[in-house]
């Protein structure tokens, strides 16, 4: 049974639809322009973190298939890239595929999803650009010929001095700071500390260390398309001092118009760090 929350969305959906049709891109685009202008007078975030969410919902409302709305949704990273890079945006964390993702969906379902991430990552890692990719997860719950891909097409950006990507697959958050925590633990065992050594004397820095972002900036701001209000363990070490923007449009309908709301509406925040 449709919630009231359901109806209202796809009331809205249907809306933004007409919506389209009627206004002209002249109006968009002088839309968009009030909004940089807004911008040019603020400070943009420059670590950014986003979940691309709602593929499946948009092509089940589109009548395509699953795997078309994924295959649409990667397609639309290239548009995210050029905006971050229009606006200056140093690091940028994409959530692709979470670990529940790789334990929770059916195989038939799952391979041609990774082959999409696949494709991104090269796509994202390809000559001409001057982007560092790294992807970032619990690498060892991916196929192996599907992680020497991604490793390879990553490594081929090593050296390069623009915007970091980071591709989060098979990532949990939790799962992260396991990992780190363990990572702590070793260093310091390499370092011939004793167990109550160790519990003693580790720290935020000791873990932070050891995260998959390690060495990276924390975001300043988190955005999540299709309606969901949740950060579903995306980065949560990283976002304890992170600003959140929850997007209603699914995303391989966002727009440039709805990033910069995002950041717009960031920069309008004060933010507390805590406080």
């Amino acid at each position: 049974m449709s919630t009231r929350a359901d109806v209202a969305r796809r009331a809205w959906t249907k809306a933004r639809k007409r919506l389209k049709r009627v206004l002209s891109p002249a109006l968009y685009t002088a839309y968009e322009r009030r909004v940089v202008a807004d911008l040019e007078r603020a400070s943009v975030p420059r670590p950014i973190g986003v979940i691309v969410d709602g593929n499946r919902r948009w092509a089940r409302e589109m009548g395509f298939e699953g795997v078309d709305g994924h295959r649409y949704g990667g397609e639309k990273l290239d548009d995210l890239m050029s905006w971050c890079e229009e606006l200056g945006v140093d690091v940028v964390t994409i959530w692709l595929l979470s670990t529940d993702n790789l334990t929770n969906r059916a195989p038939k379902e799952l391979a041609p999803l990774l082959q999409i991430i696949v494709d991104v990552v090269r796509r994202l890692s390809r000559p001409g650009t001057d982007r560092r990719v790294r992807v970032l997860g619990a690498t060892n719950l991916l196929p192996a010929a599907m992680v020497d891909e991604l490793t390879t097409a990553a490594s081929a950006t090593e050296g390069r001095a623009g915007m970091t990507v980071n591709i989060a697959v098979g990532y949990g958050g939790r799962q992260e700071i396991v990992d780190a925590v363990r990572g702590a633990l070793r260093s310091a065992a390499e370092e011939g500390m004793s167990l109550r050594e160790v519990g003693e004397s580790i720290d935020l820095d000791d873990i932070a260390a050891h995260l998959y972002t390690r060495g990276q900036p924390d975001p300043d701001l988190i955005i999540r398309t299709s309606g969901e209000q949740r950060l579903s363990g995306f980065l949560l070490w990283q976002t304890a001092n992170s600003e959140f923007y929850f997007s209603d449009v699914y995303w391989p309908d966002f727009r440039r118009v709805d990033f910069l709301r995002a950041v717009r509406e960031y920069t309008h925040r004060h933010r507390r760090f805590g406080g």
